[in-house]
C-alpha cells in the first residue's frame, strides 16, 4: 500500500499494491478494500468470491505518461439466491476499458481538437474516441429544462418532448 498514491489515485474503496513504470506508461496495480458486495438480486451481503480475472483499465496521464490500472474483476457467488454476479465499480462501466474521469476527460478534448488530434495525443484508434464521445455526449445531455406536453388523439395518449436550446 502507497497512501501516497492511493490519495493522489482518489478512488474510493481501493489502494495501490504496486506500480510498474515504463518508458511511456505507468501501471498501477490495485486492491479493493472491500471483501464483499450486496448481491444486485436478493440485496444480502456475500463474500464467497468465485473467481477474480483482473484487467487493465485506462486512466488519466501523469507527467506525460499513460497510466493503467490493474483492476481485480471481482465475481462473487451469492449462496442466498444461487446466483453469480460481477462487482461493479462505480468508477469504471461495465465492460470499459477507461475510468469515467478519462472517458470525462476525452469528451472535453474532442470538443476542443479533432478527433484524429485526439486519437494521435492519446494512442487511441479514432473509432474508439468517436465512440467515447458518442457515449459521453449522450450521458452529458440536460434534459432538466424538458417538459413533457400530452395530448389525446383518437384516444391514444402521445407524449411530446419540448427541448430549448439553453
Amino acid at each position: 500500500m502507497d497512501f501516497h498514491l492511493d490519495s493522489l489515485l482518489n478512488l474510493p474503496n481501493v489502494t495501490v499494491f504496486t506500480h510498474r513504470q515504463r518508458a511511456d506508461s505507468i501501471i498501477l496495480q490495485l486492491e479493493l478494500l472491500n471483501e464483499g458486495i450486496i448481491c444486485p438480486h436478493c440485496q444480502k451481503y456475500s463474500d464467497e468470491l468465485n473467481q477474480n480475472r483482473p484487467i487493465l483499465v485506462r486512466d488519466l496521464s501523469i507527467s506525460g505518461r499513460a497510466v493503467y490500472l490493474q483492476v481485480p474483476r471481482r465475481q462473487f457467488y451469492c449462496k442466498e439466491c444461487k446466483k453469480y454476479t460481477t462487482e461493479s465499480l462505480t468508477w469504471i462501466g461495465i465492460g470499459r476499458n477507461y475510468t469515467q474521469r478519462y472517458e470525462e476527460y476525452i469528451y472535453e478534448k474532442v470538443k476542443v481538437l479533432t478527433v484524429e488530434q485526439v486519437s494521435q495525443d492519446e494512442g487511441i484508434s479514432v473509432q474508439k474516441i468517436k465512440i467515447i464521445f458518442h457515449r459521453m455526449s449522450q450521458s452529458q445531455k440536460d434534459w432538466r429544462h424538458s417538459k413533457d406536453l400530452n395530448s389525446r388523439s383518437n384516444n391514444k395518449l402521445k407524449f411530446i418532448t419540448e427541448i430549448k436550446a439553453i
